[in-house]
């Protein structure tokens, strides 16, 4: 009596492990048709899960480590971390999303393949050591960590085994910001608000406070300006690069194949947020060779002829015909 019910079981089993392999396989299909009707690029790097991290391995521990580092920075390294107190309580994945693993997310596709490399804003050859310190001095508002300790070994392995696949030299589809086109006239901080309001303060706060976690430790969501955010020497408070992290990212949630919010409202809102008091660092030693500032870098001297007001919210495009003419 045993054998028929057992078959029967099996028989059952066998038919349902079929139909959903069958239909993983559809549905892989109709995605890719799908992307390709509606012209959806997929295309861009992402990042391994920190799931398929090796484990019970020396060094699969050292990188589990770093991936750590990265997600909750503020438990190992922000004011009340186990390790030492020397960042300001964000992230490092609150600009490198996902743990430096989303397309146009500020992710680390192509930091082990492209670096060591020279880097006009320093005026040398960075290597990645010399790259994480500046997050943590600049993002993270903190101090550098010592390049030989366990910490930075582990960022280090994470960010290698993230883009040990990545052929040397090359950088992939998808790192780092997307560069969005240039707004005819200068990004308003007026109308950024308004659009931070509607899109960004639920998670972010009316003062750009950010939001802590039940442990009062980390930032669930990052505070955008005032003592605890990034200072002004930071990646971000170029506006061209916090307009296109807007546009690709945000609010929380977005990716680059569904935007919510439109180019001009990226702009205003980076406008908006970049306009409110943050830390200040000194930048005196920050790009040395004046003709390579970037359009909108903030502070001056320059180059050329425009004000600081224009490098900083734009229109930027008189300022990049008038670099690239010269």
């Amino acid at each position: 009596m045993r054998r028929p019910i057992f078959f029967s079981l099996f028989l059952l089993a066998a038919f349902f492990y079929t139909y959903y392999s069958f239909r993983k396989n559809a549905l892989k299909q109709e995605t890719a048709m799908l992307s390709i009707i509606e012209g959806k690029d997929t295309s861009a790097w992402v990042g391994s899960s920190a799931y398929q991290i090796p484990i019970e391995t020396e060094n699969g521990n050292l990188i589990r480590y770093g991936y750590e580092l990265i997600a909750h920075t503020s438990k190992y390294l922000g004011p009340k971390g186990t390790v030492q107190h020397s960042t300001n309580g964000m992230n490092c994945q609150n600009c490198h999303l996902e743990a430096g693993t989303k397309p146009w997310g500020l992710n680390y596709g192509s930091v082990y393949s492209t670096y060591p490399k020279f880097r006009e804003r320093s005026g040398s050859i960075e290597t990645i050591y010399k790259r994480v310190n500046d997050c943590m001095e600049r993002s993270l508002n903190g101090k550098a960590l010592d390049t030989n300790s366990k910490e930075m070994k582990a960022i280090y392995a994470y960010i290698k085994w993230l883009g040990n696949d990545v052929a040397k030299g090359k950088k992939v589809k998808g790192s780092g910001i997307e560069i969005l086109p240039y707004l005819k006239t200068a990004a308003n901080p007026i109308e950024g608000k308004i659009s931070y309001i509607q899109n960004c303060q639920r998670c972010h706060g009316y003062n750009g406070e950010g939001v802590l976690d039940s442990t009062g430790n980390m930032y669930l969501y990052p505070p955008l300006w005032g003592k605890h955010s990034y200072n002004d020497v930071a990646g971000l408070f170029q506006l061209s690069k916090l307009a296109g992290f807007i546009k690709n990212n945000m609010p929380n949630g977005i990716n680059y194949h569904t935007p919510s919010i439109s180019i001009q409202d990226a702009w205003n809102v980076a406008a908006y947020i970049n306009a409110q008091p943050r830390p200040t660092k000194d930048k005196s030693k920050d790009w040395p060779l004046l003709s390579t500032k970037p359009i909108d870098y903030p502070f001056g001297p320059y180059a050329d002829s425009f004000s600081e007001q224009q490098h900083k919210f734009g229109p930027f495009e008189p300022i990049a015909l008038a670099k690239k003419n010269k």
